[in-house]
């Protein structure tokens, strides 16, 4: 493969993207409207995806292009003596799920990203964060896997590769925090 070939997969996994655009608008606004409205961002994955989680959540307490207040944001999967304790103890399908029963209430949103749909651990976060009354956003690939139908809003990057599905979901995230500076601009 050339650089000129991953450029060209890449463009065609985003052009059909376009196609799910007023969903991910419908994120977006979720994402904006639970921050500026008093809820706090809570975000998970596994791998490359906690990687995604944890930009999405540092963009928002932090920065993502202008200086402003700091947004409530919360990646489950940055805190490592909470991920061992709850792994050895409960099992590490319960590593974001035992933090989602702790944390999120009613107006907050849980935001997960998986390439493949089928982290058991992710699966049972979004089961939990909706049966604590919290909202779910789940940016998935391939198929959507068994995440499938669990979230309020979901996006399904449908590639099999998992690179270009990271790079979708990085566009979307770096979208989603494009709406939320200008939101609070205002």
């Amino acid at each position: 493969m050339t650089f000129g070939m991953q450029i060209d997969e890449i463009t065609a996994v985003l052009a059909a993207l376009r196609g799910q655009a007023a969903t991910v608008d419908a994120i977006a606004a979720l994402v904006r409207d639970t921050v500026l409205g008093g809820g706090t961002l809570y975000t998970a994955g596994n791998g490359g995806s906690s990687t995604d989680a944890q930009h999405l959540a540092e963009e928002l307490i932090g920065r993502y292009r202008s200086n402003r207040r700091a947004l409530p944001a919360v990646a489950l999967s940055a805190d490592g003596s909470v991920l061992t304790c709850i792994g050895n103890d409960f099992g590490y399908n319960a590593i974001f799920s035992r933090q989602v029963e702790g944390l999120v209430r009613p107006g907050d949103t849980l935001v997960v990203f998986s390439t493949s749909g089928n982290s058991p651990n992710i699966v049972a976060a979004l089961r939990a964060a909706s049966e604590r009354g919290g909202r779910t956003i789940a940016l998935l690939g391939k198929t959507g896997g068994a995440c499938q139908g669990l979230a309020d809003l979901e996006l399904i990057v449908a590639s099999d590769n998992t690179a270009r599905i990271q790079e979708a979901h990085l566009q979307v995230l770096h979208y989603i925090c494009e709406v939320v500076e200008a939101a609070v601009a205002k």
